[in-house]
């Protein structure tokens, strides 16, 4: 199974491309979407769409991992960034997608084994388990692998449901 992570954003976007097959995973490529500061949030809304737009041609992916918006403090932020994901839940819909939604917690639970996991650890599991001598660059790049490989590992827990029905915590 192919799966496309994605950690959305509005400046910058990190996808991951991975190759699943049970406990074995292969990095085909990662890295990120990015939009100019200062221009239009509708400019950089249909540049992030056509982006991810060519992504899911390029690399055909069997389903899309996308993290669930979280933020803390600015919700200004969370704002914009919450456009981006919706744009990137569309693309992924028009293209006829499975959508898996995650929250961080998941994300460390399933590649670390811990929630509340430390970024270090969930980068270093990233390496390992996908064979890399380091972990993917920049980091928006390796929290989308990690997406991938959380929704790789999800999928073979007894707790799966099969192929029709999505995971999602909305």
């Amino acid at each position: 199974m192919r799966i496309l992570g994605i950690d959305p954003g509005i400046a910058t976007i990190g996808f991951g491309v991975v190759d699943a097959d049970k406990n074995s995973f292969r990095l085909i490529k990662c890295g990120v979407i990015t939009t100019p500061a200062h221009t239009p949030l509708s400019d950089r809304l249909c540049q992030i769409y056509d982006d991810m737009c060519d992504l899911i041609d390029t690399f055909k992916p069997d389903a899309v991992s996308v993290e669930e918006l979280f933020f803390n403090t600015n919700i200004t932020t969370g704002i914009s960034v919450a456009h981006g994901r919706g744009i990137i839940l569309l693309a992924c819909r028009k293209a006829g997608l499975s959508i898996y939604e995650y929250t961080p917690l998941q994300v460390k639970q399933s590649v670390v084994g811990y929630g509340r996991a430390e970024k270090n650890q969930v980068m270093d599991m990233v390496r390992r388990l996908c064979g890399l001598a380091s972990p993917p660059k920049p980091d928006d790049a390796a929290d989308a692998v990690a997406l991938a490989l959380c929704h790789a590992r999800s999928r073979t827990s007894l707790l799966y449901r099969g192929e029709n029905e999505e995971c999602s915590t909305i």
